[in-house]
Order: C-alpha cells, then sequence, then structure tokens
C-alpha cells in the first residue's frame, strides 16, 4: 500500500513537493486552491512544471486533489448549486493541468429534500460539471471523480450506488472510503467479521472495483456517533486493531492510503506513518 498525507500548498504547488519529500509520502492529497472561497488564481505554468517533474522524481502515485468544501451538488438553491458545478469544472480542469488522477468531493446534502431529489441533483450536477470541463481542458484527461462517504450517512451505500449508476459514461466516477467516517457512521471496523460485513455490503450495493482509495483516519469518537472527528492512527476509537485488519484486507491492501490526521508540525503524520506501517504486512 502506498501511505501518504494531505500536504499543503501555501507557497505554491511546488511547495507541496517539498512537503511530501519530508514526510516520505508515497502518495498525497493537495488542494488546488484556497479550500473556503471561491475566487482562485489561474495555475502557473512554471510552477506547475516544476510540481509534475518533482512528484515524477519521488514516484509519488497517485496525485489527489480535494475539492474545496463550498461546494454542495445536493443543494436545492440555484446560486449555490450553479457555482457548485463550475467549482466542480474548475478542479477537473486543474486536476488535468497537474496530472492528478483523482479528485475527492463530498456527496451533496440537503435537508429539506427527498432522497429521490437529492440523488437527481448530484448526478446532473456531476454530468453537467464533465461537460463544461470538456469544453475547457482543450482535449486533456481529466480525473475521475470520487464521492467521498460522511460520518452522517446510513450505515449501507445505497446513495453511493444510485449516483454512481446514473452518471454518464462521459463521467468517470468512483469511491474513496474514510475509515473514520465509516466507523462513526456505525460501521464496525474493529472486528474481522465487522470489517468484511462493510466490504459484502459495499460490493453489493457499489461493487468494490469502484473502489480506488481509502482516507486512513482513527476516530476520536465511537462507533455510531455520527461526528466527524479524526484521530492520530491507533490512537482512537478503531486502534492499531483496526488499522491492522484494514491496511492487511486481501481487498484494500493494494490500494492508496491517504491519512488526514490531525498536526501541529512534521512530528505528528512522521508518527503517523510509522504507525501505519508498522501495522503493515509484506504480501506474500
Amino acid at each position: 500500500m502506498r501511505y501518504g498525507f494531505h500536504v499543503s500548498i501555501v507557497g505554491g504547488l511546488r511547495k507541496a513537493v517539498d512537503e511530501a519529500e519530508i514526510r516520505k509520502c508515497s502518495t498525497i492529497q493537495i488542494f488546488s486552491r484556497n479550500p473556503q472561497g471561491w475566487k482562485f488564481k489561474e495555475l502557473v505554468p512554471e510552477d506547475v512544471a516544476e510540481f509534475r517533474s518533482g512528484v515524477g522524481r519521488l514516484d509519488i502515485s497517485p496525485v489527489v486533489v480535494h475539492m474545496p468544501y463550498l461546494a454542495n451538488i445536493g443543494t436545492p438553491d440555484k446560486t449555490l448549486y450553479r457555482k457548485s458545478i463550475e467549482s466542480v469544472a474548475v478542479d477537473l480542469v486543474r486536476c488535468s493541468q497537474i496530472g492528478a488522477q483523482y479528485l475527492v468531493m463530498h456527496m451533496g446534502r440537503s435537508k429539506a429534500s427527498s432522497e429521490k431529489d437529492l440523488v437527481r441533483r448530484m448526478v446532473q450536477a456531476i454530468d453537467s460539471a464533465y461537460a463544461l470541463a470538456r469544453r475547457n481542458a482543450r482535449a486533456a484527461e481529466l480525473p475521475r471523480l470520487l464521492l467521498e462517504n460522511t460520518a452522517s450517512m446510513p450505515t449501507d451505500f445505497h446513495q453511493l450506488r444510485a449516483v454512481i449508476r446514473a452518471v454518464g459514461k462521459t463521467s468517470p466516477t468512483g469511491v474513496v472510503l474514510d475509515t473514520a467516517h465509516l466507523f462513526e457512521a456505525g460501521w464496525e471496523l474493529r472486528t474481522m467479521s465487522g470489517l468484511d460485513r462493510m466490504l459484502r455490503d459495499f460490493d453489493a450495493q457499489v461493487g468494490i472495483q469502484r473502489l480506488y482509495l481509502l482516507h486512513l483516519n482513527d476516530s476520536k469518537t465511537d462507533v455510531g456517533s455520527h461526528l466527524d472527528r479524526h484521530w492520530h492512527i491507533g490512537k482512537g476509537r478503531i486502534g492499531r486493531k483496526g488499522f491492522d485488519l484494514i491496511v492487511n484486507h486481501p481487498l484494500l491492501r493494494h490500494l492508496p492510503g491517504i491519512m488526514e490526521t490531525p498536526r501541529r508540525g512534521v512530528k505528528e503524520d512522521r508518527m503517523n506513518l510509522r504507525a501505519i506501517t508498522a501495522l503493515t504486512r509484506p504480501v506474500r
């Protein structure tokens, strides 16, 4: 399994390569722009060239971009919905410019809508974003959009199934599963029977071939809390036993794993990398 972290691009994309090298990442996740705003600056070609060169030099793969937090492709608010589609399209193009393989986005949300309407809006938004991106990407290859599970989702995957099965053939999608979110949603990951049950349900609903990435985060809150609180690997409620099962599971051990664990500096990331690699057994 390739391990890495969400790293900062403060100072430019090229700085993300430095952050990755310091942390000994073999995969990374970044924001391509300010995650808390709509406005953005165009990418600087020289910065992009240095980033792509550094990623190649360090053999970092895959490169993952995370969508800004403001976008909500499930909202019934027409203005926010339009801006969200445009935002997804922008990051699809930016991914193609920097050579990122995946764009991660949280599922859409709306407490005021039926599930049918929520799914319909998400599907329409994804297809519209890809259509818009293709017009702006000058025939460049676009990344795969990975939908991320949340701590508040029901303990099944029917929403993911509904969206992925309905999007157009020209809108490549997949799933990233966050271990903390799974656990907080109610999946028991600390036993092999619990982990296997989750994977069987995911395979039946979505298809295991649709899983491209793991977010490896321990949870500060207990199973079924529905509270999104990431914590250090092996030090939270999932614990060392849970992560031992996860990273060595035959259906998961080939996937890249990105950690979004708390940090005040490099020290915490190095601690989490040591913890996860210590649990990883070689494939025989």
